[in-house]
């Protein structure tokens, strides 16, 4: 178990700081809307995460690799829903920087969502 903790926290960080360097490139280099620049950046770095998890973490899945991408989807889809929504919120009520709101939102959902559902759901052995 320590060792699936370990290489999904490293997936993790490699996916999310794709994600984080997507949205600050969207926002400060090209003008974009850094709500949409988070959906931007949250599809990238899943899609990195996605195959370092099902190669890397989880490779003894006794998933298929379609059903794999299937739940990811799935998982994905409420991870950046969740991420949009703690970072609007924490932006523009809580006045927050957007680059500190997604340090945050990641933590909070990499600690309460993710892990889990990744490793029960989406690559449950």
């Amino acid at each position: 178990m320590k060792k699936y903790i370990f290489r999904h926290q490293v997936a993790a960080l490699i996916g999310w700081g794709v994600d984080y360097t997507v949205l600050i490139l969207c926002t400060e280099i090209f003008s974009i809307w850094y709500v949409t620049s988070t959906a931007v950046g949250g599809v990238f770095g899943a899609l990195v995460n996605f195959f370092i998890s099902s190669y890397w973490v989880f490779s003894k899945s006794k998933n298929s690799l379609k059903n794999q991408l299937f739940k990811y989807i799935i998982v994905t889809f409420g991870n950046l829903i969740l991420n949009i929504l703690f970072i609007y919120l924490l932006t523009d009520w809580v006045n927050i920087d957007y680059k500190i709101s997604k340090i945050i939102a990641g933590i909070t959902i990499a600690g309460l969502y993710n892990f889990l559902l990744m490793r029960y759901f989406v690559f449950k052995k």
